[in-house]
């Protein structure tokens, strides 16, 4: 029998777009003898939508006629009930749209990564793909992320942190700990936004004050790091457990400034040779506010017309111009794999994730930058240019019969555990005993 795949993606979140480019590529790889995928598409108005419109990318650009063609769709918040039930079934329907098996989670940012929809799945008991609810929040929090890698040894860049009511209560005291604490230049980021969203340089203190306010238009919680100023950005992901895990092959990413911007990732124009001859080919199909990018080909890009079931429609993170694998000096691509794989751990992640470092080049020092739990295009690119044990590389369907299996055996795994002492202490109270404990 077929698995049932719920493939989730959308969210409440400015990366709303991105997901969809994710979940669609995933869908491209996913094998049809072994899974019904049913998409379900979480609106910005957080209502869930189903039906085979969502699949095409083009729909997306026109939100109100597309959501018209599909069926509101909501799970129960009730253990054990893993069915997809409609928002308004007919007189004759009972409502249910599929029994799922599995949730393939491909969403991005805040509502969706952070480990608000991970608690969601689990309150219901269904399988998912991916980390768990403190896994998750935790990797999407870079504060929380770096105060835990901190404790475990793992290298971090300088930071200082403050939330939005300290900010705007007392301003300058704010500035002075933190200029206490930090030269110039700086970068000011959301403290749980991905996709590089809301992030900006500062050299001064009039930037500081500007940057500040962006990311706080986005978030509670800013950070405040270091800026590397001879800085190499290198890029590995990790699938497996906390327990047991493998690293793909490492990759540079190519930035137009002082950090990898949203622009860099989704939006770079055609034409552009990139690493190792990588010219990018022209516009993608273009979603509601153009967070589509380019297509890409040669090598080290991703759409690739030979590739099974590409499609260079849609290209999302694997159309950004990078070089891969990293050409590093000897000792370095090892030492990343291996702190990828001390950073997974520590911070008890499941599924797949991609973890992102910085190089200091003037002295080579490595730093863990971030993790994304939920990475954008699920890394597809670095596993596809990863070796197995046996020399052939990694198909991308493979891992994601992996990442389903893993959810699968979690899910076994987590049903051993005690939830109930087998007693009712209430039946122990006298008879006619008051309210108080």
């Amino acid at each position: 029998m077929k698995i049932t795949v719920g493939l989730l993606f959308g969210g409440r979140s400015v990366e709303n777009e991105i997901s969809v480019v994710t979940a669609l590529q995933t869908l491209e790889s996913m094998n049809k003898e072994k899974y019904d995928v049913v998409p379900i598409y979480i609106a910005k108005t957080g209502k869930w939508y189903t039906g085979e419109k969502l699949l095409t990318v083009a729909n997306y650009r026109d939100m109100n006629t597309l959501l018209s063609q599909c069926s509101e769709v909501y799970m129960r918040p009730v253990f054990g009930d893993k069915n997809l039930y409609l928002v308004n079934p007919g007189p004759f329907s009972k409502g249910v749209v599929a029994a799922l098996d599995v949730i393939l989670p491909t969403l991005h940012g805040t509502n969706c990564e952070d480990g608000t929809l991970q608690g969601v799945l689990t309150s219901i008991g269904i399988p998912f793909v991916g980390c768990n609810t403190l896994a998750s929040a935790n990797g999407m929090d870079k504060i929380t992320m770096k105060m835990i890698l901190k404790d475990c040894d793992i290298p971090v860049v300088d930071y200082f942190w403050f939330n939005d009511k300290e900010w705007y209560a007392n301003q300058d005291a704010v500035i002075g700990r933190l200029e206490a604490k930090l030269s110039y230049p700086v970068i000011v980021k959301p403290a749980n936004s991905g996709s590089s969203v809301g992030i900006k340089a500062a050299h001064n203190r009039d930037e500081l004050i500007e940057a500040v306010e962006y990311a706080a238009s986005f978030t509670t919680r800013v950070i405040v790091e270091r800026l590397v100023t001879q800085l190499k950005e290198v890029n590995c992901s990790v699938k497996g457990d906390y327990n047991d895990c493998e690293t793909s092959v490492c990759e540079v990413p190519m930035r137009s400034g002082e950090i990898l911007s949203y622009q860099d990732k989704y939006m770079r124009g055609g034409g552009t040779k990139g690493a190792k001859g990588g010219v990018k080919s022209g516009a993608a199909a273009g979603l509601s506010d153009g967070a589509a990018s380019e297509s890409a080909s040669g090598e080290g890009a991703s759409c690739d017309a030979a590739a099974e079931g590409a499609s260079c429609e849609n290209e999302g993170m694997r159309s950004l111009l990078r070089e891969l694998p990293a050409n590093l000096p000897a000792g370095e691509t090892e030492r990343i794999q291996e702190l990828a794989r001390a950073t997974f751990r520590a911070l008890a992640c499941d599924g797949l994730s991609r973890i992102d470092f910085i190089i200091d080049e003037s002295d080579r020092s490595i730093y863990v930058n971030e993790i994304n739990t939920i990475p954008g295009s699920l890394s597809n690119y670095l596993w596809e240019a990863t070796p197995k044990a046996d020399g052939e590389k990694y198909r991308f369907s493979e891992v994601l019969d992996g990442l389903i299996e893993g959810a699968f055996a979690r899910s076994r795994e987590e049903g051993f555990k005690v939830t109930d002492f087998g007693g009712n202490i209430f039946a122990a109270m006298p008879a006619g005993g008051g309210s108080k404990m």
